[in-house]
């Protein structure tokens, strides 16, 4: 069997390029169709393989870990600075060889299946949100142009559609585009409500998401995209690493010894990060009815900061509760959050 000290692999949709380091220090470069993958890998020694944290790489990661191989995963911008001149698979690959023996290099814990399968739930339920906005969003926009105009808000839409049902001036082909509109968004309420009882049932299965559920401004939606993207919380050191992969940290500017702290970077993980403000702020709403060292620190950040502000800095806390909870183990305190 061939051995290599480690495997350097960029992904790509039919053809995969490798670069493989001998102990002697001599390289291989070669390119690999998808169907020759497998075998191509079932008859070298286990070794050290690393791949870029992109589209397939989970699948193939499972791959070649039940062939016997350790499988390390990388974000691609860790991987950019390693990149020689020029750009190219063969250089890609020979990048993310480098990259992984880097003592201080930071890797992405592979998904299971079944979490994939929550994320794309998640991602799907994301897309039919957006597409039901963008269609709320046309029919204003066209029933403006008749002078048919409600107030904003998802819940006045039904409004809309009664003015332009009882509007004789309106065209024929305008009303029944209308009723072409109103059809799609009723679709897209019932998937995206059939999207949110699968993830609350998959998030009831997980107890690690039961216990997030239970941190208020959390519930299953977020409880459940958070199990689902982190399977390692101990890859971070602390729970500021992980506010800081989500975005929620300020960023630095920092040099000669001063430290200068701007707003939050807004880099890693956009998804969870926006599901947090949103609870926040739901957990804002309700705070001065509640008691206890959250609420008192809610109230005392209120007294001197805008509400906005006061949101994010929640959701950084939430974040910081969740790495915590998910690293020992232990049920969220409700007496720090309780109803006075």
């Amino acid at each position: 069997m061939d051995k290599f000290i480690r495997i350097g692999v960029d992904l790509g949709k039919n053809y995969l390029q490798i670069h493989a380091l001998r102990a002697d220090g001599s390289a291989m470069s070669r390119k690999l169709t998808r169907s020759k993958m497998r075998a191509f890998f079932a008859r070298i020694a286990p070794c050290r393989i690393g791949m870029e944290a992109c589209g397939s790489a989970h699948f193939w990661a499972r791959e070649l870990v039940a062939m016997g191989h350790e499988v390390v995963l990388m974000p691609p911008a860790y991987i950019k600075p390693y990149v020689k001149r020029g750009k190219n698979d063969a250089l890609d690959a020979a990048a993310i060889c480098e990259a992984m023996s880097r003592p201080d290099m930071r890797f992405v814990p592979i998904k299971s299946a079944d979490q994939q399968a929550v994320l794309m739930l998640h991602k799907t339920r994301e897309l039919m949100v957006k597409q039901r906005t963008m269609s709320v969003n046309a029919l204003r926009g066209h029933l403006a142009e008749f002078g048919l105009v409600v107030a904003k808000g998802i819940s006045r839409v039904d409004e809309l559609l009664e003015l332009a049902d009882k509007d004789a001036s309106l065209p024929e082909e305008a009303r029944e585009t209308a009723k072409l509109l109103a059809a799609h968004l009723e679709g897209l309420d019932r998937s995206i409500d059939a999207a949110e009882k699968k993830i609350a049932r998959a998030n009831a299965r997980s107890a690690t998401g039961q216990l997030l559920d239970r941190i208020p401004g959390v519930g299953p939606l977020i409880a459940s995209a958070i199990t689902a993207s982190v399977p390692d919380p101990g890859v971070f050191e602390s729970g500021r690493d992980f506010a800081a992969w989500l975005g929620l940290t300020p960023r630095q500017n920092s040099s000669g010894g001063k430290a200068k702290l701007g707003a939050i970077t807004k880099q890693g993980n956009q998804y969870i990060r926006k599901m947090l403000v949103v609870g926040s702020r739901s957990a804002l709403r309700v705070a001065s009815k509640h008691k206890g060292p959250l609420a008192e620190w809610i109230a005392a950040l209120r007294a001197r900061k805008p509400e906005r502000l006061v949101a994010v800095a929640l959701a950084n806390k939430l974040a910081r509760i969740c790495w915590a909870i998910m690293t020992t183990g232990d049920v969220f305190r409700q007496e720090s959050f309780a109803k006075a």
